[in-house]
């Protein structure tokens, strides 16, 4: 890479910064400093995308075949005008409806999208005219001279010039958790993002330090943007969901039209024509076999299971999506803040020649000191005392109970001391710092120096335990300072390799009391002859469900897989601990990664749990080689490195807090917690409503083809039709819909977190047809039965199709209930704990009754009255539906279901 001066150079820039007039030419032909963001979706668009599936498309042919029907009956006055249109005014009324509710849920969802954009820098501090300005982040132009300081947001890519213990946290671009130094020297070419330590990047924060900074890229051609071009590159493929409800739809719309072409054939067959009677029939009966009511329940059951999602901190984008999470095979989760609580936290101490290990997590004050696990109180133990107050002294982070301000290492060891009753804010007050030897990359090491309340100078050093252990002749132990031997150094040395390889940060720290006159506090007369008080190991470590969650995916047989931009022995450290990582697994990093063959990778990506130091490219092979495989892959991220993964995965999930923009963009779901248990709540919601949807699907297409047959045989044998259209009508909608949208509330009968994920080429017909069949022979026989009673015993043919009718509706109402479980009858499963399913049965059967008793309806559907013997015949019939069990019928079937 170029050298400062070189840089400036190329860039026509100086350290006085830019003129106005050349910064304003300059952004006339960079163009802002801003990311392209995807045009968001008007309200007409995501209304209009709503009507984009096969089903709504055989219904809108349905309505075409309905209207012609219509006109043929107005035309030949055998039917009121209205009554003529209304099969045709209720699909487009069913269609709108469905349409309407998708719409308000995905509107809905795009809004909580925008509340979570908070990722733009708005402003900027440069250099203009020699003078320091704040400007708009926007109007930053390659050129410019940033200022940097703790807790900037950096605007846009740039070489450092000047860097005073300058770092920075560019987790969001690198995967990386731990803050990367950074320093203006001049470094090798064509090195990966995470090792540019001459640069920042738009987007990243600055922890700590100070520094200045020549801007060399701007908006679309930052690190940042290149990925968010990526991004737009990537095509999303279609739900999978959404993938096998148009293939559903497609071979219902096969039947339906084989069917009407099979009546029309076989009236041909017996009477060598067509009469326009038998044609309107066929057309009348294929449209009423269609279920209309399907597409709107299925968004409906979205729509109420997106909306419990939200609830659990989960905000879907696409309703599909929501039923996609509960296919799951593979998740793919970043590390940093997702299984991790991204809060450096002290795991372990080496003081006084033993470990000490320490409890609590993250930035939480609550935590106990144990050796052995026997509990140590720290004021009892002057060694352990001596070191966390050093720590808490020797930083220059800030905690104010809650949240870190600096560097999370630091943060780490301010919160260790607080455990021990150190509060930082207070020992400052004592030990009034009177001098700082600042850290650099080149020296490893700080050092603090301080007046103690007894009038002593107290210089407290922390760094690398190598660097430290060198400026040390003398060791604290059990209260008193010893020769610092040979053999303490070589098992110092020793622990610190063991902590490090239980992937911990370790530093060491050690102290010095100065005379008065020591003259200048500098490195020579400070940071030697010093006092060794021990080692510090530390990491960010799972957030507190993460072990409990990623067992319930195992348990679920969905497979975590971690992916970080982390080092790989502490992604190994860390996945093992929260049970990701086994011994038989494999683990391999981006570099790893680059020298594997294609083929080779396909044949071990089921292996593999960790990857560690991975790029953007990285991520989508993963991605795709799961895929490809046959996984649906769920894949989490905040940074903009993970967007492109994100859009690749089946689910992409994104983080609601510490989320970029281009992230949320690119995702199906959105945490607004950041927590990996959330997914797996949202996975099981995600089974729920696809159990539920195949639960009303059984129960629709279990009853919508007996009329078809029913009503198409006895017109081709020129018998009476046994059910009037407007019954089928009725049948369809009114005894129908109530039932089909409680089932889609039905609470869960077995754990459906323990069995494996349903296989991703498993149609939605799956283990159902006979059951369907079953059913539908059943009533064909019963209704068939109660015909012949009516008509051929009583006498009477209104008789006969009240009776037909009250079966059917009273049927359905029983099958129903044997269509919640896929393994459990009726009885089995009981009656009282869906109270939706109980109110909607009352609700139909009760309408069922007022069509039969109420004298305006009577006339419009042409029934009659019936006796207490009558009753008696039909009730017999209806509770036939108690036959169709799903411990016979929902067994593994022919491959129809495919």
């Amino acid at each position: 890479m170029m050298k400062v001066e070189d840089a400036l150079n190329v860039l026509d820039s100086n350290l006085k910064g830019l003129s106005d007039e050349e910064a304003s030419l300059r952004l006339q032909r960079h163009g802002y400093n801003e990311f392209e963001k995807r045009k968001r979706a008007s309200p007409l668009r995501i209304f209009l995308l709503q009507f984009k599936n096969v089903f709504t498309l055989i219904l809108f042919a349905a309505i075409a075949v309905s209207l012609i029907s219509g006109w043929f009956e107005a035309a030949a006055e055998t039917h009121a005008t209205l009554e003529a249109y209304a099969d045709a005014l209720v699909i487009s009324a069913i269609v709108f409806l469905n349409a309407v509710v998708g719409f308000i849920q995905e509107y809905r969802s795009e809004k909580a999208i925008e509340a979570l954009e908070r990722m733009a820098a708005p402003r900027a501090r440069v250099f203009r005219n020699g003078r320091e300005v704040m400007i708009p982040a926007r109007e930053v132009v390659p050129g410019d001279i940033l200022i940097l300081e703790a807790g900037d947001r950096i605007p846009a890519d740039a070489r450092i010039i000047e860097s005073v213990e300058l770092r920075t946290n560019e987790a969001v671009l690198t995967g990386e958790s731990l803050p990367v130094n950074k320093s203006a020297e001049t470094l090798f070419e064509n090195l990966p993002i995470s090792e540019r330590r001459n640069m920042v990047f738009a987007a990243t924060h600055v922890v700590y330090g100070r520094g200045k900074a020549v801007v060399v890229a701007t908006g679309m051609n930052t690190e940042f943007g290149k990925i968010a071009k990526m991004v737009q590159t990537v095509e999303k493929e279609e739900i999978p969901f959404k993938i096998k409800l148009d293939k559903f739809a497609k071979k219902i719309g096969l039947v339906v039209v084989a069917a009407a072409i099979l009546i029309i054939m076989l009236e041909f067959i017996r009477n060598s024509a067509v009469s326009i009677e038998i044609f309107m029939v066929s057309v009348a009966l294929a449209v009423s076999a269609v279920p209309e009511g399907l597409p709107a329940i299925v968004t409906v059951t979205l729509a109420l299971g997106a909306r419990e999602l939200a609830r659990n901190n989960a905000v879907i984008r696409r309703l599909a999506s929501a039923e996609t999470l509960g296919s799951t095979t593979v998740i793919c989760s970043d590390k940093t803040g997702t299984l991790t609580k991204g809060e450096m936290t002290v795991r372990q101490i080496f003081v006084d020649k033993r470990i000490i290990d320490v409890t609590g997590s993250g930035y939480n004050i609550r935590g106990e000191f144990y050796v052995n696990g026997k509990q140590v109180n720290p004021a009892e133990e002057p060694g352990l005392h001596f070191l966390l107050l050093g720590g808490a002294l020797c930083s220059n982070a800030s905690f104010d109970g809650n949240a870190i301000v600096g560097d999370p290492t630091e943060g780490a060891l301010i919160v260790a001391a607080a455990k021990a009753g150190i509060h930082k804010t207070k020992v400052e007050s004592e030990y009034a710092r009177a001098g700082e030897i600042p850290f650099s990359s080149e020296r490893k090491r700080m050092t603090t120096i301080h007046k103690s309340p007894d009038n002593r100078y107290i210089a407290f050093t922390k760094g690398s335990p190598e660097i430290v252990l060198q400026l040390c002749n003398r060791l604290y132990q059990d209260g008193r300072e010893t020769k610092l031997t040979d053999e303490d150094m070589d098992l110092i040395l020793r622990k610190n390799e063991e902590m490090a390889g239980q992937a911990l940060r370790v530093l060491a720290v050690a102290y010095r009391v100065l005379s008065e006159a020591n003259g200048g506090y500098v490195e020579d007369n400070v940071e030697s002859n010093m006092v060794f008080l021990g080692l510090v190991g530390m990491i960010d470590p799972p957030r507190e469900k993460a072990r409990e969650s990623v067992r319930l995916c195992q348990k679920a047989g969905i497979k975590v897989v971690m992916i970080t931009g982390d080092h790989k022995l502490t992604a190994m450290a860390v996945a093992r601990e929260i049970g990701i990582y086994k011994e038989s697994d494999l683990a391999i990093t981006g570099a790893e990664l680059d020298n594997i063959p294609e083929a080779e990778f396909e044949e071990i990506v089921e292996k593999v749990t960790v990857y560690a130091r991975v790029s953007p490219e990285h991520k989508l092979r993963i991605v795709k080689a799961l895929k490809k495989k046959g996984h649906i892959v769920a894949m989490t991220g905040d940074g903009v490195n993970d967007a492109p993964a994100l859009k690749q995965a089946d689910i992409g999930i994104a983080m609601g807090v510490t989320g970029t923009d281009v992230a949320k963009e690119a995702s199906d779901m959105i945490l607004t917690d950041d927590n990996f248990a959330t997914i797996v709540k949202a996975v099981e919601g995600g089974r729920i409503i696809y159990n539920n949807i195949r639960k009303f699907i059984r129960f629709l297409l279990a009853l919508n083809f007996t009329e078809l047959i029913l009503v198409g045989s006895f017109a081709l044998a020129g018998l009476p039709i046994p059910l009037l259209p407007a019954m089928i009508l009725w049948l369809n909608l009114v005894t129908d819909g109530p039932p089909a949208i409680a089932l889609s509330k039905d609470p869960p009968l077995e754990d459906v977190m323990e069995r494996p994920p349903r296989s991703p080429r498993e149609g939605l017909l799956h283990e159902m047809t006979l059951f369907i069949f079953a059913a539908t022979i059943i009533q064909l026989i019963a209704e068939i039965s109660v015909f012949w009673w009516g008509y051929m015993v009583l006498g009477s043919l209104e008789k006969a199709r009240t009776m037909v009718f009250l079966v059917a509706c009273l049927y359905e109402l029983v099958v129903v209930w044997n269509c919640r479980s896929e393994s459990k009858n009726a009885f089995k499963v009981g009656f009282l704990n869906n109270k939706w399913l109980l109110a909607a049965t009352l609700i139909s059967t009760l309408s069922t009754l007022a069509v039969i008793y109420i004298p305006l309806l009577r006339v419009l559907f042409n029934t009659v009255p019936l006796n207490g013997s009558e009753w008696a015949v039909v009730i017999f019939f209806s509770c036939w539906g108690f036959f169709a069990v799903p411990e016979i019928f929902m067994r593994k079937t022919v491959k129809l279901n495919n």
